[in-house]
């Protein structure tokens, strides 16, 4: 997990953007366990307190659900996956049109940039 400290990003909500990732890459599965508190605290290095406030993040999300004395795991949502990958993918968009607004690109040339960049032969690329 890669926590960036520098970042105004609050660190338990990067820690959920990773299990989002995770999630959304395969490297995680509806029912797949995560790390305790204690354990996650420890690989992160951060404090129990922070990684706290990250489970229960997941969980008012629909991420993760808490099995008590069994562990917390990932949420057994047919849809889950679809849903984290939409709304990462709208984040994304956003993210991009600010972008290119903040450049002075205007619609126009954002969407024949993007449009070139998607639909090029490989040999350009």
């Amino acid at each position: 997990m890669q926590l960036n400290f520098n970042s105004p990003k609050p660190i338990y909500l990067q820690m959920v953007d990773e299990v989002k990732k995770a999630l959304a890459r395969g490297e995680l599965l509806p029912g797949d366990k995560i790390p305790s508190l204690k354990e996650r605290a420890q690989m992160s290095q951060v404090n129990p307190n922070t990684v706290q406030r990250a489970y229960q993040e997941m969980e008012r999300e629909g991420l993760t659900e808490t099995l008590r004395g069994q562990g917390t795991f990932i949420k057994k949502d047919p849809e889950l996956l679809q849903r984290i990958r939409s709304e990462m993918a709208q984040a994304a968009v956003l993210q991009f049109i600010e972008e290119m607004q903040g450049l002075g690109i205007e619609p126009g040339e954002t969407e024949r940039l993007l449009h070139d960049h998607l639909f090029r032969g490989p040999k350009e690329g």
